[in-house]
């Protein structure tokens, strides 16, 4: 005999609303649908705060289910939608997604419509989202990053005015310290001396960022752990620990770590044959960027290491180009047991592959 639910149990079930925001500089495009896939609305609204408050606001459901992608603008948005109790807030992996649903007609409506339809089908593939401390730190190497780009690329363009001008400096003076500066201004040439004062106010800013990094440094345990490291400095342990974030334990092992830095092979197999190419580049590019600044330290400056064995005996067989980045893997790995174990770097201990 079948139990009779009760009617307030019936309903007590209330329905779900799927929407999803595709997010642009100036305006949102959000789309809502029911638990039926029903369009509800696809609107679009300014990008700010008040119109996305009035919006949410305006919303007949008690149970809405939000998704947007991850892009430049996502961080200001889902950081005042997900502290909404009512709210159930994700964000999209841009390309996952796209890999589950390509389209040959894009528009800002259709693109918001299938978020919203993958979210209501369980399709979503989902991105990390660091907590506030984390943000925080990744936005201050990457700004010391940017500095640093900006500057070398000021160097090089005196270097190209050199160049054309047919100036040698000589005296095996190296570039940019206080004697090479010297020589450059005796070139008397306003481009060179325009990029010369872009330099020193660069090295100003750098310089003081560089005084922030260290002081984080010192107030993280894993950060001073990867100095231990060969090859890893104060701000590129600081890189590390911001890209990874505060939870290694999100990586079941150290291969779906450099998975994640895009320092994993690319992989084709099909009837029955297996090709590697290139590797992925996927993820983080500013961890793969310095995990490999970090490997060609510790070959240059480290000769009898388990490392730079590993990259000598690559390079003779693979190339350079293939054993530096061999080896930012193996290093990677390192890496990981080092936050994982939380223990400072043995030398010549081989590297768990798991």
């Amino acid at each position: 005999m079948n139990k009779k639910v009760p009617k307030s149990n019936l309903d007590s079930k209330i329905p779900t609303m799927y929407i999803g925001m595709d997010l642009h500089k100036k305006y949102l495009q959000i789309a809502a649908l029911d638990e039926n896939g029903k369009l509800i609305s696809n609107s679009r609204i300014d990008n700010n705060l008040v119109e996305v408050d009035k919006f949410f606001k305006d919303i007949n459901n008690e149970n809405p289910k939000v998704v947007m992608e991850s892009s430049g603008i996502w961080y200001n948005i889902y950081e005042y939608l997900s502290k909404q109790k009512h709210l159930d807030v994700v964000l999209s992996n841009p390309i996952k997604t796209k890999a589950i649903a390509t389209a040959k007609i894009k528009t800002d409506k259709l693109d918001a419509l299938k978020l919203a339809d993958l979210l209501r089908g369980g399709y979503i593939a989902e991105c990390y989202i660091p907590d506030k401390k984390t943000m925080d730190l990744r936005e201050l190497v990457r700004h010391r990053f940017t500095l640093v780009k900006m500057r070398t690329k000021m160097k090089n363009k005196i270097h190209s005015i050199i160049l054309m001008k047919g100036v040698r400096i000589t005296g095996g003076i190296h570039p940019f310290t206080r004697k090479h500066i010297e020589k450059l201004k005796e070139v008397k040439d306003y481009r060179i001396d325009g990029y010369l004062r872009m330099i020193e106010s660069l090295d100003s800013e750098i310089n003081d960022v560089s005084r922030k990094i260290k002081t984080c440094v010192n107030e993280s345990d894993i950060a001073r752990l990867l100095m231990t490291i060969p090859g890893i400095g104060y701000y590129s342990a600081l890189v590390i620990v911001s890209e990874i974030g505060g939870d290694i334990n999100r990586f079941p092992d150290s291969s779906h770590l450099c998975s994640y830095a895009g320092l994993v092979p690319s992989t084709h197999s099909s009837g029955g044959i297996t090709y590697h190419g290139s590797i992925t580049k996927t993820g983080s590019k500013y961890l793969r960027w310095v995990m490999i600044e970090c490997v060609r330290a510790h070959i240059r400056n480290y000769k009898n290491t388990s490392i730079t064995k590993f990259y000598e005996r690559l390079a003779r067989s693979k190339g350079n180009s293939k054993a530096v980045v061999a080896a930012a893997s193996k290093l990677l790995k390192v890496v990981y047991w080092i936050i994982k174990e939380r223990r400072e770097y043995v030398p010549n201990i081989a590297v768990k592959e798991s």
